[in-house]
């Protein structure tokens, strides 16, 4: 059973914000010189085993899980104040997920892969017609039109 982890995507106002952030990152080389992007968190997970084992971590974006990235790997590091943290490393794909309302909470949480929304495709491949913007389409399911 897979498991995940879910974030908020703090200052992020759609998922365009975020995949042009990381696409910075990685144009400059990566965080570390090496072409790798993560997220630094304060609390390391303890079940590193059972996120790598295909785990994502799910981003919260305005209130609604829109987006995931699979999660390369999970680094703990003591930093220059002594202070223990941790490189959630992500890769580079973003996928977008059925969008699904979610309140605001601190750090990260455990994600089980059956409470996880559905992926509905690759963020930046090209969309049909029909298909709408996660977050309009996020917006419409809470009005209850979709």
């Amino acid at each position: 059973m897979t498991l995940n982890l879910i974030k908020l995507c703090v200052g992020v106002e759609k998922v365009d914000e975020l995949a042009q952030w990381q696409s910075g990152w990685r144009e400059k080389g990566g965080m570390d010189g090496k072409g790798r992007v993560w997220h630094t968190t304060r609390m390391t997970p303890k079940r590193r085993d059972e996120l790598m084992d295909g785990g994502s971590l799910y981003w919260v974006v305005k209130g609604h899980i829109l987006v995931r990235q699979l999660l390369e790997d999970v680094e703990p590091f003591t930093d220059d104040e002594g202070i223990s943290r941790c490189h959630l490393v992500l890769h580079k794909t973003l996928v977008l997920v059925e969008p699904r309302r979610h309140r605001a909470f601190q750090g990260w949480r455990y994600l089980k892969g059956e409470e996880a929304p559905p992926d509905i495709g690759r963020y930046g491949a090209r969309r049909g017609k029909g298909e709408l913007p996660p977050q309009l389409r996020a917006e419409l399911r809470d009005l209850g039109l979709l």
